[in-house]
């Protein structure tokens, strides 16, 4: 089946490192639906994981609670890898990640916040274009196809005057520059995501399967997280990296070349190429995976995306924890919730045909 999704996708700045939000009575953003002073809810959930979703959940968070003031809900944007982790060891009440948990890691998993025996949920809550950002003085846009840019992250291509960029952009004057090319150092579904449209796109050039960890074999210089990225791009001469698009700010940006055009990220070619790909075969009903078809060559598709996912419990040993997780996951996924997360962090709000779908796999929890 296939999920349509809508919005769209503006550049912006993440908000600090860390979000350990209080009582957010007196912060703006739109409200959940129902009166704030009603409001029976109080105690505190921790989530750990994608910094992607860094400003779309305090946005969230904010929301959330200033319709119930008596809860605190923090979210440590540690990397995707770290959320899953976290979740399984139960240091995390619920986890987001820039991909879901492969179904064999579900399976050999023992969920230490979860009632034995019962399943998980994941939710595609925030959809965003992976972009290619470079900084080389001169130079604001390049084409780049996907064996070019497997050539430039794996150390094949050193220099920015190297016939394989030249052939992408015959008329750009590229200096002799050396590539400085930036990765995530820390394990991360951005990466994931990164890695596999590489291995799905760029033939033998590149040799590697899709991981959250960079090839060391590859070298490059590591950068920690999302803001780690885009600081050491914009810090560097010659360099290139890959980070959530929505943090690309003012740095060169370049289009990847799809069937016979060169396309740029945009909402409209995110919900593209996540239009084009299918449900994920073998989950339980509340696990909602989105196979992406990065080989598509549909007009206008923009194929480096990530589906960043919310994960949490079909059942908590702690009820209370239960409680407070289906509420705020139920807001996250609303329209409110996506209209915020959208006006504050450019996500691509879901579509009415999955959002009835989210709703169902929420209502399992308890």
């Amino acid at each position: 089946m296939n999920f349509k999704r809508t919005g769209s996708i503006v550049a912006i700045a993440a908000v600090g490192t860390m979000l350990l939000a209080s009582c957010a009575s007196n912060e703006g953003g739109a409200s959940p639906s129902g009166d704030a002073s009603a409001s029976d809810l109080s105690g505190s959930i921790s989530g750990i994981g994608a910094s992607s979703q860094q400003a779309a959940q305090e946005a969230w968070v904010a929301g959330f609670q200033t319709a119930n003031p008596d809860v605190t809900i923090n979210y440590d944007p540690q990397g995707s890898g770290g959320g899953r982790e976290s979740f399984i060891s139960g240091a995390a009440d619920f986890a987001g990640s820039d991909r879901a948990f492969k179904t064999d890691e579900i399976s050999s998993s023992t969920f230490a916040g979860c009632t034995p025996d019962t399943g998980i949920v994941e939710l595609p809550a925030y959809v965003s274009p992976i972009a290619v950002v470079f900084n080389l003085d001169g130079v604001d846009e390049l084409n780049l196809t996907p064996a070019t840019i497997a050539g430039i992250f794996s150390g094949k291509i050193t220099t920015w005057d190297a016939a394989e960029i030249k052939a992408d952009n015959p008329d750009a004057d590229l200096p002799s520059t050396g590539i400085t090319a930036v990765h995530r150092s820390d394990d991360s579904g951005t990466t994931e995501n990164f890695t596999d449209y590489l291995h799905e796109t760029a033939g033998d050039t590149w040799t590697e399967e899709a991981d959250g960890t960079w090839p060391t074999a590859f070298g490059g210089e590591g950068a920690s997280g999302t803001t780690g990225v885009i600081d050491a791009v914009t810090n560097g001469t010659g360099t290139i990296g890959y980070a959530d698009a929505s943090r690309a700010g003012d740095l060169g940006v370049a289009k990847v070349k799809v069937g016979d055009d060169f396309v740029g990220y945009s909402a409209e070619a995110a919900a593209a190429i996540v239009d084009e790909s299918p449900e994920e075969e073998g989950r339980t009903d509340g696990d909602i995976a989105i196979a992406l078809d990065r080989t598509s060559t549909a007009a206008g598709v923009y194929p480096i995306v990530l589906v960043s996912y919310l994960i949490a419990c079909e059942s908590y040993e702690d009820a209370a924890k239960g409680e407070l997780v289906k509420a705020y996951l139920s807001y996250v996924t609303s329209e409110d919730g996506q209209k915020v997360a959208a006006d504050a962090a450019g996500s691509a709000p879901i579509s009415s045909t999955l959002s009835g779908q989210v709703a169902d796999a929420i209502a399992l929890i308890k």
